[in-house]
C-alpha cells in the first residue's frame, strides 16, 4: 500500500473520529448520517448487514436498535465479535444461493432493514468494476426482497456510471421512496454514492393476497 496513501488515510477526520470513537470503519459516519437525516432505522428494529466487515456497520446498527432490536452481519471475511448477544455475524457469500435461507433461519422475524456496504476487488478497470459492483447491488436487492417485511427498508452502494439508472429502476420497482444518497463520510473524489429504498410494497404474492 502506497506510503503517501496511508498518510492521506491517517489525517482523514472521519478516519480520526472512528478511531477516537473506537469504531471499527470511517463508513460508519456513511450509515450514521444518512441514519440521522432519513430516519430509516429505529429502536428495535432487526437489521441485515450485508458485506459487513470490519463491522463499523454493525456498531452503528447495534447502537440504533438498543438491546430490543437484531443485528445480523454477513460476510464472506469472519468479523471479530463485538460483544452484544443480539449482534450474530456468518461467514457467507451474498451470490451464494443458499445464503438467503440461511439469513432466514437466524432472523427472529422479518427483517426491518436491509443494508449492503458491498464492494467487488476493484481492478482499476472502471467499466468492469462498475459492472461488479452494480451485480453485487442487484444481488442485495435480491435478497432484500426476500427477508424484508412490507414497510422495511434498503440501503445499499453503488458506484456511479452507466448502469446506475437500470439499478434505480429495479429498486423503484420494490419502494414506494427512492434516494440516491451522498453522505459527507463519501470521500470527494470517490464516485461511490449510496442508494435508498423506504417503505418496501412487499413481495408479489403478498401484494396479490392482501
Amino acid at each position: 500500500m502506497p506510503k503517501e496513501w496511508v498518510r492521506k488515510h491517517k489525517r482523514d477526520y472521519y478516519y480520526r473520529k472512528a478511531k477516537r470513537e473506537d469504531l471499527r470503519s470511517r463508513a460508519s459516519f456513511k450509515l450514521l448520517e444518512a441514519v440521522e437525516k432519513y430516519d430509516f432505522m429505529k429502536l428495535g428494529d432487526v437489521v441485515v448487514d450485508l458485506g459487513a466487515a470490519p463491522g463499523g456497520w454493525l456498531q452503528i446498527s447495534r447502537r440504533i436498535v438498543g438491546e430490543s432490536g437484531f443485528v445480523l452481519g454477513v460476510d464472506i471475511d469472519r468479523i471479530e465479535p463485538l460483544g452484544f448477544a443480539n449482534v450474530v455475524t456468518i461467514v457467507g457469500d451474498i451470490r451464494n444461493p443458499e445464503i438467503i435461507g440461511r439469513i432466514k433461519a437466524l432472523l427472529p422475524r422479518p427483517a426491518d432493514v436491509v443494508l449492503s456496504d458491498v464492494s467487488p476487488n476493484v481492478s482499476g478497470v472502471w467499466e468492469l468494476d462498475h459492472a461488479r459492483q452494480i451485480g453485487l447491488a442487484e444481488r442485495s436487492l435480491s435478497i432484500a426482497v426476500e427477508v424484508l417485511r412490507t414497510g422495511g427498508n434498503f440501503f445499499v452502494k453503488v458506484f456511479q456510471g452507466d448502469l446506475q439508472a437500470g439499478f434505480l429502476h429495479s429498486v423503484r420497482e420494490w419502494f414506494y421512496r427512492v434516494k440516491t444518497v451522498k453522505p459527507k463520510a463519501s470521500r470527494k473524489e470517490s464516485a461511490e454514492v449510496y442508494i435508498l429504498g423506504m417503505n418496501f410494497k412487499g413481495k408479489m404474492e403478498e401484494q396479490v393476497i392482501a
